[in-house]
């Protein structure tokens, strides 16, 4: 694994010449979202290693809590994690980079609370759609970054 800036993330995807356009995969990592799945992180490595294969994945956008100088915890998790995950060298072709999640756990939240889910499945749908809003951040940064 490799760190790569927010937009050379996008622009090395976007050189690829492969008939078959590279994807992103949005991370949400830390003690309730990842961790708690699987403590193996060979095992980890594995599946990501999987996933990328089968979708093509050509780069991760992690997500990091700048900012959070108050929970140096979360900033030391998503660290641990991705030195982990590159230590196994399963994915020493992806690349991946930061991207701010400070809001993007009180995005789902707001978006939830009108369907007044049990706390346990609003729990659920929050750890995992929290992911897809980092990632759909980056996106559209990148898209307006382009279309500038």
């Amino acid at each position: 694994m490799k760190y790569v800036k927010p937009l050379r993330l996008l622009g090395d995807a976007l050189k690829t010449k492969v008939s078959v356009p590279g994807r992103f995969l949005g991370l949400d990592v830390g003690d309730n979202v990842l961790l708690r799945k699987k403590t193996n992180i060979e095992l980890m490595a594995t599946d990501f290693q999987n996933l990328v294969k089968a979708f093509s994945v050509s780069g991760l956008v992690v997500g990091y809590p700048f900012g959070k100088l108050n929970n140096v915890e979360d900033v030391v998790t998503v660290n641990l994690f991705i030195e982990e995950l590159r230590k196994t060298e399963k994915l020493k072709d992806v690349k991946y980079t930061y991207w701010d999640e400070r809001l993007s756990s009180k995005t789902v939240e707001l978006m939830l609370k009108p369907l007044k889910l049990h706390p346990v499945q609003e729990k659920t749908m929050l750890d995992k759609f929290a992911a897809v809003v980092i990632l759909q951040e980056y996106l559209d940064y990148a898209n307006r970054y382009v279309n500038a």
